[in-house]
């Protein structure tokens, strides 16, 4: 994209996430919903499809380019984001990452125009942090493939027109192996969303468990040429959804830098601000160095990971360390506001609960360490034994 076209887009979605959606954080709290005419005009200007290629209805962001409008998302509640995350992530990406093109054809121009929601159906009661010990089956009957199973904690699902699940339909094989991906309309015979998770933060991003039984779909809703590819598609996609998310971290880590100096500049404690205080001082400088370090390694990360230089180490660091970051910037944040960041309707209070996602969902940080000291130690041999060497 023209980096004129970029700035464009970059300055009306700051606008709008300035103007718009933070002055509706508290309703969307409140209700626990966000509302339809923040997903019409998020609809409007693109923000459904903006990961997704312009030959398929989307803006046709670079990574670089989409972590930089992560940013900007970032700033406002986590649930108007996740609102089209899926679109442009884990779920757009499985067409992107694993499907025919006739599938890209078929469905992408409905998932960047906002015209269907989407959500990725991975996640299971004992399949979460391993994938590949998924339970859901799929077995094929004719033309036809019939699902059984259950997913859980699965973003918006009570809203999503199109599942995308995984399932395995191939038994007695390594786990990992013989995991498919399909497409699965959200009207389904057989398909049926739970009530909608009680959670601690993210109010308005609705995750629920979803249930398969013997749910039917035609032989062309298998994702991609065969089956069996399901599990690498999985883990393309979710290389790529760290990354975003580690943006989006960064994004609600300058917020709450800009709280805790509004906070501090103008409550006043022994004649004075508060920021005159050097402990004070201190929490914000240390949220200010974080802040600038997690804004430096997602954008080389994105740059590695648009070159094809590192899909995997990158990603894993930026959304570990982003994810712990925005973490400490928040408990910071509600320290120096004091008893005010301790009470409801504060926003550093809010975004507290919100930020403690971050570190469990795409992967949890204990995930990303093992797959950074894999990469690390990948192809290395132990040094020889003194006895080996005599």
């Amino acid at each position: 994209m023209d980096s004129s076209d970029l700035e464009d887009i970059l300055s009306a979605v700051r606008r709008f996430v300035r103007d718009v959606v933070i002055p509706a954080e508290s309703e969307i709290e409140e209700t626990d919903e966000v509302p339809a005419r923040l997903r019409e005009q998020a609809a409007a200007m693109g923000l459904f499809g903006f990961a997704i290629p312009e030959r398929y209805g989307g803006l046709g962001l670079s990574v670089s380019e989409e972590v930089r409008l992560a940013f900007e998302l970032g700033y406002a509640s986590p649930a108007f984001r996740s609102m089209f995350g899926t679109n442009n992530g884990i779920a757009g990406h499985v067409l992107l990452e694993g499907g025919t093109e006739e599938q890209r054809k078929r469905f992408l121009p409905r998932l960047a125009s906002g015209e269907w929601v989407a959500s990725f159906g991975l996640t299971e009661a004992e399949a979460g942090s391993d994938p590949g010990a998924l339970a859901t089956v799929a077995v094929r009957d004719g033309g036809e493939w019939v699902i059984d199973g259950s997913k859980r904690y699965i973003t918006n699902a009570p809203l999503a027109d199109v599942f995308m699940i995984f399932a395995r339909t191939t038994p007695g094989v390594p786990p990992g192996k013989g995991i498919s991906v399909f497409c699965v309309p959200g009207n389904a015979p057989g398909l049926t969303v739970g009530p909608r998770d009680k959670k601690m933060g993210q109010a308005g991003a609705w995750t629920a468990d979803v249930r398969l039984d013997g749910v039917r779909v035609p032989g062309d809703a298998l994702i991609g040429e065969a089956p069996g590819t399901g599990y690498a598609t999985a883990m393309r996609c979710l290389a790529h959804g760290r990354l975003h998310i580690a943006a989006v971290c960064v994004g609600l880590a300058q917020r709450l830098v800009d709280e805790s100096v509004a906070w501090a500049t103008t409550r006043r404690q022994g004649g004075g601000p508060i920021a005159g205080h050097q402990l004070v001082q201190g929490m914000l400088a240390d949220s200010q160095a974080e802040l600038m370090a997690g804004r430096g390694l997602v954008l080389e990360a994105a740059r590695a990971f648009d070159a094809g230089e590192d899909t995997t180490m990158g990603p894993a660091c930026a959304k570990y360390f982003c994810s712990e970051m925005v973490g400490r910037v928040a408990d910071r944040a509600v320290q120096i506001h004091g008893g005010a960041g301790y009470m409801r309707g504060v926003p550093v209070e809010r975004l507290y609960r919100d930020a403690r996602l971050f570190r469990i969902y795409e992967g949890t940080s204990q995930i990303q360490q093992l797959v950074i000291a894999r990469q690390l130690t990948r192809g290395r041999r132990p040094p020889a034994s003194p006895e080996a060497a005599r």
